[in-house]
């Protein structure tokens, strides 16, 4: 029913109006899974735990609901694998390194223009200068939250710990733009892109738990942290997944890879929004300023086309 629901609006107006919708889910989906990340867990761990979950429900569902990925499909999921391990492999490292309010921002700032620029060589996608510069108010606005989040630390950007952590950061980000165009052109590839999103969590989920139950079994007894309140972050954090990729990978079929990412690098306003709402935390003039750069950013991505 949902499949036939997507392919009935590929091609038509509506397209783009329900993969601004996705985009959006997807946005406030990816803030409340970056908080989940927000632990005192090792984020190998952390990860490991919510792709544990991804990986069985994704599998339950690809072998007992939905049909068979095509032949041709196994090569892509296979690389799905690949790119996706580097690309959380990365991330981990760089949050282990750095404070993850502070390097969060710079691979999340980082992704946009780039995925911009890969749609384009990939999808040949266009942008128009206004587009352009919207994007560029976006990507900059979520960059310099990463400074704003600095301020009252007791380490500075000059040293060697963040340098490598922001350095990280940046390749974190080109890796989030290169998965985005490939998982784009990958559903794109699929006749039931429900089938896709399925087995692409399977081919995507089953590493990382792995390496964090090596991890985990390195580590002395007394350094452990509890299992349970884990395993319950990691379920949490697999249904917010599932709504956080699928969403943005069928904004990325039914319309332009650059525009959904865009929408959806507005998870910080969301994630920032939810911190002062529920969390309490100070928003303060210079991260409010900030969130309005970039929301006039991703505005302008989306009405300047």
């Amino acid at each position: 029913m949902l499949t036939d629901l997507v392919l009935s609006v590929e091609g038509t107006e509506f397209a783009a109006t329900l993969a601004l919708i996705l985009a959006l889910c997807s946005a406030l989906a990816h803030a409340v899974l970056g908080t989940l990340q927000k632990s005192r867990y090792d984020p190998w761990e952390a990860r490991g735990a919510i792709d544990a979950f991804v990986f069985v429900m994704a599998l339950m569902a690809g072998l007992f609901i939905l049909p068979w990925p095509e032949p041709e499909i196994i090569p892509i999921l296979f690389g799905v694998w690949a790119i996706h391990l580097f690309y959380k492999s990365l991330q981990a490292l760089a949050y282990e390194r750095g404070a993850f309010t502070v390097v969060y921002p710079v691979a999340r700032g980082t992704a946009p223009i780039c995925t911009v620029i890969f749609a384009s060589i990939a999808f040949g996608e266009h942008f128009e200068p206004g587009q352009w510069l919207g994007v560029a108010m976006l990507s900059g606005g979520i960059m310099s939250l990463s400074v704003v989040n600095l301020r009252g630390r007791a380490v500075s950007l000059q040293s060697e710990t963040m340098l490598t952590a922001l350095g990280l950061a940046l390749l974190t980000g080109v890796m989030i733009a290169v998965y985005t165009t490939y998982d784009a052109w990958g559903i794109r590839q699929s006749a039931d892109p429900f089938t896709f999103i399925a087995w692409f969590f399977v081919a995507d989920g089953w590493s990382f738990p792995l390496i964090a139950w090596l991890r985990r079994r390195r580590r002395a007894e007394a350094d452990r942290l509890p299992l349970r309140p884990l395993m319950w972050r990691g379920l949490a954090g697999a249904l917010i997944a599932f709504v956080s990729f699928g969403c943005v990978m069928l904004a990325t079929r039914l319309d332009k890879v650059g525009e959904a990412v865009a929408l959806r690098e507005t998870s910080v306003i969301f994630a920032a929004l939810l911190g002062w709402l529920v969390l309490r935390e100070p928003l303060g003039p210079a991260r409010a300023g900030l969130m309005a750069l970039i929301a006039l950013g991703a505005a302008m991505v989306e009405l300047a086309s």
